[in-house]
């Protein structure tokens, strides 16, 4: 692993996240691929990619600003999570999984941040 944010446990399970995000949307209706399939997807992409992106800057306060943008991508996923349970696209058992997932995120993102200060 030749990346800083390669090592980052944090940027591992984002990438996880995204994974399971887009199983998840396989089976969203048709109708909502450029909807809420779309949306969740690029949060949850978002995650990784802002981890990764802060993790090459040139000082803690950079990163930090990233780790914020990841961390708000991570609670977009979580509202896209009930907007998609409202209109009855997943399970609870799917619902609980990529929550649980989240959760463990902001802590560690959380962590990651007061460790830069």
């Amino acid at each position: 692993m030749s990346f800083k944010f390669e090592k980052l446990i944090v940027w591992q399970k984002a990438v996880d996240l995204a994974a399971s995000v887009h199983e998840l949307t396989k089976g969203f209706p048709k109708e909502e691929l450029f909807i809420l399939s779309a949306q969740i997807k690029r949060a949850a992409d978002s995650v990784s990619l802002n981890i990764a992106e802060g993790s090459t800057g040139q000082s803690n306060a950079e990163f930090n600003k990233f780790l914020g943008y990841a961390l708000r991508s991570n609670v977009e996923v979580v509202g896209c999570l009930y907007l998609a349970q409202k209109r009855n696209l997943i399970e609870q058992p799917n619902f609980s999984k990529i929550y649980a997932q989240c959760e463990e995120i902001l802590v560690m993102i959380n962590g990651l941040k007061n460790s830069l200060k």
